[in-house]
């Protein structure tokens, strides 16, 4: 049975993408069943009865030439029928009983019904029912009302609804095809922006990590090289703090690297992402480095979506960095969490004289992947010089976080630019 049914797949297939041979073989059954019911006498007296005459060449003549016009029935479907048509009125002006010339015009409506519309059906269905119903009641001997005149009617309208009725079902089932295409499509798109949102979210969680704690191992070591000979105690002092600086970088890319992780590794984090309740641990490592930081104001209740805090926690890590990185020496840091309404803004400050390389000329990523994190959660941030000398780095996050909108491209493109 299975190869039996693979047999028969091939052969649809090959049919498919060969119509001028289907439209052969179905001319030739058409020919062969014209050719069969030409020996049926429909008016004797017992009813229709098979071979009691015998066709007439000119009938012969008309079925198959009807029959070979339905080889060119989808190349041009109207000309096939006005064809086929114009041989079955011939027949039945000049025979009596007439041969089935009507079977190829009945080939010829349906396949109009089923590759045009319908008010084209309806127009040529009725002229061709009404031209071959009356040619067979005007000409024929019959009375008017005899089954053969009305099968003529019945077979050319059963035709015209049968194909008008494949026309309407192939185009369901395209539309149907059609939306299920474009759902996939979508889901495809869908899932592509999803993914290239988590890399981004990865790729700022990443540089993030990196640039604080490497920044603070530069800078410690630094302090280490410079009083190894005269205060070996402060170099070691600066030494553990390189080693704690690694060890929580090593932790957080840990932690970041194993989202990427299968979910059934048991290596992956379980551990929440940072926010602002362990500020304090990140201000404390950032005074062992070397810079004072003062907390003027944090609000944490109530607390912030995980978003809003994580977002937050990132925005002070990267700012403190960049004050460590090139406020220059004897600057200081100020840090408040103020909650405004809807609202919570976040402002680091500083003192320091280095300010300008901190404007994005530099080709650094930090400000940019800032601004891009405030941005996708529907919020802002604004950095740049104070009045006076120093830096400033404030943002305002919706409490309740939302994605920037898909209308919005510049949530990617206004990163760069300087506010």
């Amino acid at each position: 049975m299975t190869t039996l049914g693979t047999g028969v797949l091939r052969i649809r297939h090959w049919l498919r993408d060969h119509p001028l041979a289907l439209d052969t073989a179905l001319a030739l059954a058409v020919l062969v069943a014209m050719i069969i019911g030409s020996f049926v006498h429909p008016g004797a007296p017992n009813g229709p009865t098979f071979d009691i005459r015998r066709p007439e060449a000119s009938g012969v003549v008309l079925m198959v030439l009807g029959a070979m016009a339905l080889i060119w029935r989808r190349r041009n479907p109207m000309a096939v029928l006005a064809a086929t048509a114009g041989l079955t009125v011939v027949e039945l002006v000049r025979s009596d009983p007439p041969a089935p010339v009507v079977m190829s015009t009945v080939i010829a409506l349906y396949t109009v019904a089923a590759r045009t519309d319908r008010p084209t059906t309806w127009r040529v269905g009725l002229l061709t029912m009404a031209a071959l119903t009356a040619a067979a009641m005007f000409f024929g001997a019959a009375p008017w009302y005899s089954q053969q005149n009305f099968g003529v009617f019945a077979w050319t309208g059963m035709a015209g609804a049968v194909g008008d009725a494949v026309r309407s079902r192939r185009a369901f089932v395209d539309a149907i095809r059609e939306r299920a295409e474009r759902a996939e499509r979508t889901r495809d798109e869908e899932a592509r922006r999803r993914v290239a949102e988590e890399r981004l979210r990865i790729a700022r969680d990443l540089h993030d990590v990196v640039a604080h704690h490497i920044a603070l191992v530069n800078v410690q070591a630094g302090v280490a090289a410079h009083v190894m000979d005269k205060r070996p105690d402060q170099a070691k002092e600066a030494l553990a703090h390189v080693r704690e600086a690694s060890r929580s970088a090593l932790n957080e890319l840990r932690a970041t690297v194993g989202l990427l992780r299968q979910s059934g590794d048991p290596e992956a984090p379980t551990e929440p992402a940072p926010g602002l309740a362990v500020l304090d641990e990140l201000v404390d490592t950032v005074r062992r480095a070397g810079l004072p930081v003062e907390v003027a104001c944090t609000d944490r209740r109530p607390p912030l979506p995980a978003a809003v805090d994580l977002a937050a926690y990132r925005v002070i890590q990267e700012a403190l960095t960049n004050v460590r990185k090139h406020a220059g020496p004897g600057a200081k840091a100020e840090v408040s969490v103020v909650r405004v309404g809807a609202t919570a803004e976040v402002t680091v400050i500083d003192n320091g004289s280095g300010g300008g390389v901190r404007n994005g000329d530099g080709g650094g990523h930090g400000l940019l992947g800032m601004r891009e994190r405030v941005t996708a959660l529907g919020g802002s941030l604004t950095a740049g010089p104070r009045y006076g000398g120093g830096f400033r780095v404030h943002a305002i996050l919706p409490v309740k976080a939302r994605t920037a909108e898909p209308k919005e491209p510049g949530a990617a493109g206004r990163t760069g630019e300087n506010t």
